[in-house]
């Protein structure tokens, strides 16, 4: 019922935005000297208060609607008070599984009558949930409505609007990232509670198979992370050595080069890289580019592993190509005309030009766009855990496997997850230092390209 609800805020606030725009435009104020307010605000003025209280409501009773129905059945459940919050939990997804008819034996009276509660109280919120919306949509209609007076401020209230809802944005996106950095902190802390500090950021071996469940048999774990850490750095260094070259040349060659048409079919080729999903990348690594990269490490003599840092670093410099490339010629692209036509005029080349005018007056907009491929990189998830493989070792030949930061963290919480042991902490403190490396790069990147970046 709550897709047809937004559905119906949505129509509700479409129709008050043209009866509003309408009567602003009606003769009674084409017939005043002046007014305040353009019709297109009073008719967006009404659309707000139609819209916006029903919207909030909603969705503060679509956030809180099953915590209060499930405390009302768990009240009126026999017994309730002796349970404990977990059992209290269990039972209310068996009671809730039922009502969804995943039933995998023959419910209880009990739970049969709790289930019957559980339906009622659902309807009664609906309904209730139902008429509450189309109250506040009737009433904001007709206040926005009638607030349409010749010398009403709709303008002034229509930006106060926007501008209340991007400081609610900002504030929900600050809200946002101070969520994740303390829930990365809090378990961070957990682990090194069990795992001292030293050994997780100094530690050379990396063996984190340890039991969780005491009928487990498993090795006591080792956390140091310099492997995965190692791992990561070699897999991106092999992604910038593809994505660096080819992204800096292309935008060259589509900048000075090309002429328009060609630049008008390639640049939104190349782009589209940017688009293909990365588990896309990760079957090309996997099914085309690792068997190469294995069949070449034979074929001259050396000794490769199905899964290779190459193929995986290989396939992530492609991916990124797009950034470096776009960031890249925009660079270039900004570099004004009479900068190249003084050049030519010393009786520079183009060559000379690009090499000893264009590269340094674009530089901070292409080591920007090259530190912000690189965290792209170090945080890459899905074409490492495909083709990196998943050994932590610490080894120069690319066509050995390594493990990766985000490969850990994916094989840490796949399966059983306890979230008091350390095996499964280790993954939120390879979270929190994956963040802090990511954060610093890209720091260094608007640090970069604000410290040496040219006006003209």
């Amino acid at each position: 019922m709550a897709g047809y609800l937004f559905g119906f805020m949505a129509l509700a606030a479409f129709v008050a935005a043209f009866l509003g725009a309408a009567r602003g435009r009606s003769k009674r104020f084409a017939a005043t000297e002046k007014t305040h307010s353009r019709p297109i605000y009073h008719g967006l003025n009404a659309a707000i208060w139609t819209g916006v209280p029903a919207f909030v409501f909603l969705l503060l009773w679509l956030l809180f609607q099953n915590s209060v129905i499930d405390m009302l059945v768990i009240g009126s459940y026999p017994g309730a008070d002796s349970l404990s919050g977990s059992e209290k939990n269990l039972l209310i997804s068996e009671i809730r599984q039922v009502a969804a008819g995943s039933v995998f034996r023959e419910p209880t009276p009990e739970i049969t009558a709790a289930v019957a509660h559980l339906k009622s109280l659902q309807a009664l919120s609906s309904w209730a949930m139902l008429a509450v919306v189309a109250a506040l949509v009737a009433v904001g209609a007709f206040l926005g409505i009638r607030a349409i007076q010749t010398r009403y401020p709709a303008r002034h209230s229509v930006e106060r609007s926007v501008t209340w809802f991007m400081m609610f944005s900002s504030l929900v996106a600050i809200l946002t990232t101070a969520g994740i950095v303390l829930s990365l902190v809090y378990e961070a802390l957990q682990f090194f509670a069990r795992v001292p500090a030293t050994e997780f950021l100094f530690g050379l071996r990396w063996e984190p198979q340890i039991a969780i469940r005491a009928d487990q048999v498993a090795g006591q774990g080792a956390f140091g992370m310099i492997p995965v850490l190692f791992g990561t750095f070699a897999v991106s260094a092999l992604a910038m050595a593809v994505a660096i070259p080819t992204g800096i040349l292309s935008a060259i060659y589509l900048t000075e080069y090309a002429n328009e048409r060609f630049r008008a079919v390639v640049k939104p080729l190349l782009e589209i890289l940017a688009g293909i999903p990365t588990i896309v990348y990760g079957f090309f690594a996997v099914l085309t580019v690792a068997p190469l990269v294995r069949s070449l490490g034979l074929s001259i003599g050396i000794d490769s592993a199905p899964n290779s840092a190459l193929a995986a670093g290989g396939v992530m410099g492609i991916m990124l190509i797009p950034f470096i490339s776009s960031l890249s010629d925009d660079a270039f692209a900004a570099v004004p005309r009479a900068i190249r036509e003084g050049s030519f005029a010393l009786g520079a080349t183009k060559g000379e030009t690009i090499r000893k005018v264009l590269l340094p007056a674009a530089l901070p907009g292409i080591v920007g766009g090259v530190l912000l491929a690189l965290s792209r990189a170090v945080g890459e998830t899905m074409i490492v855990v495909m083709a990196a493989g998943l050994i932590a070792k610490m080894t120069l030949n690319p066509f050995e496997s390594v493990t990766t930061v985000t490969v850990q963290i994916v094989t840490l919480l796949i399966g059983d997850s306890e979230f008091d042991n350390p095996k499964t902490l280790a993954a939120f403190a390879l979270g929190l230092v994956l963040f802090i490396i990511t954060l610093g790069l890209n720091l260094i990147a608007l640090r970069t390209v604000r410290k040496y970046r040219e006006k003209y």
